[in-house]
């Protein structure tokens, strides 16, 4: 069997607005300047804690705690009210329907999201039943760790040689490369190409039919 593993935010969804929205509420909610918008969208992709870590590391543990906390309040609050929509990226769907109908092949998620977020993006799409397996930030250590990776596998039964990590940032192609998968990476997210490339990706894709034939679909 063949694994193919997504991240979700930058790769599956554009969910950046969201994210940078609640980024600058909880630095406003604890009277400190968020970072600029190409800073806060860097750290995408790797846990809450990670992330703070990435945008202040003058500040004290406890103090990216708090407003971690914050974060998740104004992220939620921002997701409630639906100001800033996560999109699917223009051919993901299609993508996904071809490589579930291929009887060799299971899908799954790796993200820097919560279980929580990700339910809530795979409800609204309705693509829940595309995965059989679903990493989050919630029981692994932060990427470029590759415990969402080697968990993925166990659960699966898949091999390290025959799994496939698609991500937008260099901590996916790090991550997959720890596990012995195949790094993949995808342009349209938060990381520039040149990032991409410098971390190891084996391919970039600059749309989704480009991963078409790196996924034997062509």
């Amino acid at each position: 069997m063949r694994l193919v593993l997504f991240d979700c935010d930058g790769t599956l969804v554009d969910s950046g607005a969201l994210i940078v929205a609640a980024a600058q509420d909880a630095f406003a909610e604890f009277g400190l300047p968020a970072p600029d918008e190409l800073t806060l969208r860097a750290a995408i992709g790797l846990s809450v804690a990670q992330c703070l870590e990435f945008w202040r590391p003058d500040l004290p543990v406890a103090d990216q705690a708090a407003i971690g906390q914050a974060f998740g309040r104004h992220y939620w609050k921002h997701r409630t009210a639906g100001i800033h929509a996560e999109p699917l990226f223009p051919g993901i769907l299609a993508l996904l329907d071809r490589l579930a109908a291929q009887p060799d092949t299971l899908l799954g998620i790796v993200t820097g999201n919560s279980r929580r977020g990700l339910d809530a993006i795979l409800a609204h799409h309705e693509l829940a039943d595309r995965f059989v397996t679903l990493q989050t930030a919630c029981r692994h250590p932060s990427k470029p760790h590759p415990a969402m990776v080697l968990e993925a596998l166990a659960e699966t039964g898949a091999r390290a040689e025959d799994t496939v990590v698609i991500g937008d940032t260099s901590y996916d192609v790090l991550m997959a490369k720890a596990a012995g998968a195949l790094p993949v990476g995808v342009a349209w997210g938060n990381h520039p190409v040149e990032r991409l490339v410098e971390a190891g990706a084996a391919h970039v894709a600059h749309a989704a039919t480009d991963l078409h034939p790196i996924l034997g679909l062509a």
